[in-house]
C-alpha cells in the first residue's frame, strides 16, 4: 500500500507538471520555439501516462503481473514518444542555436529515432509479457542511447560558444537521466530493487521541462 501511496502521488505531480506546463508552452507561447519546447513536453507528459497510469491501477489493484499487457502496451507507446522527445530536442538546438545545414547529422538523429521505432516495433520485444526478453531491451535501447549521446554533445559544445543560461545544464539533465535509466533496462529483472532509479530518471526530465519553461518565460 505504501509503494501505492507514495508512486500514485509522485505520478501524479510529475505528469500533471509536465502536460500543464507543455500545454501553456504550445498554446500560449508566441515563439516558434516555445512552442516546439511545448509539444516535446506535452509529448513527454502524454507518453508517460500511458505507461505511469496503469502501473498505478496496477498497484492499487490485482498487481504489477496481473496487468502486464497494459503495461506492456504504455511501456512500448512511451518509448515511441520518447525517440520523437529527443528528435523534437535536436531541432531545439538547432533553432536556439541558428544551426544551419549539417544535414549529415540531421540524417543520423532520423536515421536513429527511425531504428529505434523499427525495433520497437519487433514482435521479438514481447511487450505483453511481465518479463520481456533482456536482449532486445538492449537492443531497442543502442539507437536511443547514441542519439542521447549525440544530444549530450551538441548542447555541450554550442553552450560553451554562446553560454546559453536556459539550457546550460541540459546536457548533465540528459547524461543523469541515461545514467539513471541504462541499470534499469539491464538489471531490472534479475534485481527488481533497481526499478527505484526510474524515479530520480524522471526527475532529470521534469529538470529538462524547467529549462524549456525558462524559454517560455524569457517570450513574456
Amino acid at each position: 500500500m505504501a509503494q501505492a501511496i507514495a508512486e500514485t502521488l509522485f505520478d501524479i505531480l510529475y505528469l500533471g507538471f509536465a502536460l500543464i506546463a507543455g500545454l501553456t508552452m504550445l498554446i500560449k507561447g508566441k515563439d516558434p520555439l516555445v512552442r516546439k519546447a511545448g509539444f516535446m513536453t506535452t509529448l513527454l507528459g502524454a507518453g508517460d501516462s500511458f505507461h505511469l497510469v496503469p502501473r498505478s491501477y496496477a498497484l492499487w489493484t490485482t498487481g504489477l503481473e496481473a496487468n502486464a499487457a497494459a503495461l506492456g502496451i504504455g511501456k512500448f507507446v512511451t518509448s515511441i514518444t520518447m525517440t520523437v522527445f529527443y528528435l523534437v530536442l535536436y531541432y531545439i538546438w538547432r533553432d536556439r542555436n541558428g544551426i544551419t545545414g549539417r544535414k549529415g547529422l540531421t540524417g543520423l538523429m532520423w536515421g536513429l529515432s527511425a531504428a529505434r521505432i523499427a525495433l520497437c516495433l519487433l514482435p521479438q520485444n514481447q511487450w505483453l509479457a511481465y518479463r520481456q526478453p533482456l536482449l532486445y531491451g538492449i537492443l531497442r535501447n543502442i539507437p536511443f542511447a547514441v542519439m542521447g549521446v549525440i544530444i549530450i554533445v551538441i548542447f555541450a559544445q554550442e553552450n560553451k560558444r554562446t553560454k546559453d543560461r536556459a539550457f546550460r545544464f541540459l546536457p548533465l539533465a540528459v547524461a543523469l537521466s541515461f545514467g539513471f535509466y541504462l541499470p534499469v533496462v539491464l538489471f531490472s529483472g534479475t534485481v527488481p530493487a533497481v526499478g527505484i532509479l526510474m524515479i530520480p530518471k524522471t526527475l532529470a526530465y521534469v529538470w529538462i521541462v524547467w529549462m524549456c519553461w525558462q524559454l517560455y518565460k524569457e517570450s513574456i
